[in-house]
């Protein structure tokens, strides 16, 4: 069984204010970075030796999408453990989420969790899994700079897990 992740990959002047921020702070505070790139989940990880299936339902569902509006504006947390971009998708972006979401549900062997799917909280992590002394000097960091894009919703990419970080499996464009 292999792992995998489905996001949406976030490009250009995102990805490159995203790496330079992760990069710092994690220099900075000494904690670990994430092993993805910059992008928002569609859905968490998860295992199967069954990718073709999701892959089939991918290949029809981008065929009639086209590319909907994001905005990155500023920074949020969850918890004193994670701080993130904001990523706020315009109400096209929402559809095309929720329905990709709609289709992957067919699938019986997916397992879903409690905070997945729908009606959830799109962001792009800088960094996670902080322990309560690193947060708040990260947070107030992070707050110097204040991301403000103007990017898609382009593509629904597979990650696949390669023992050692998260590589690009296929992405599908609209």
């Amino acid at each position: 069984m292999n792992r995998y992740v489905i996001v949406c990959l976030l490009k250009d002047d995102v990805l490159n204010f995203h790496e330079k921020l992760v990069e710092e702070v994690c220099s900075k505070y000494k904690v670990r970075p994430q092993k993805l790139p910059a992008h928002f989940t569609i859905k968490a990880p998860f295992e199967t030796d069954r990718i073709d299936e999701v892959e089939d339902i991918l290949e029809r569902f981008i065929k009639d999408r086209k590319k909907e509006a994001l905005e990155i504006s500023g920074f949020d947390y969850f918890r004193d453990a994670v701080v993130f971009m904001r990523v706020l998708p315009s109400k096209g972006a929402i559809e095309i989420h929720d329905q990709f979401i709609d289709e992957l549900k067919i699938l019986p062997w997916l397992d879903w969790k409690p905070h997945e799917g729908k009606d959830k909280v799109y962001h792009c992590t800088i960094v996670s899994r902080l322990k309560p002394d690193k947060f708040h000097p990260i947070w107030d960091y992070v707050n110097k700079y204040n991301p403000q894009f103007h990017t898609y919703f382009d593509n629904i990419s597979i990650l696949k897990w390669n023992g050692e970080r998260w590589e690009t499996y296929k992405e599908y464009l609209f």
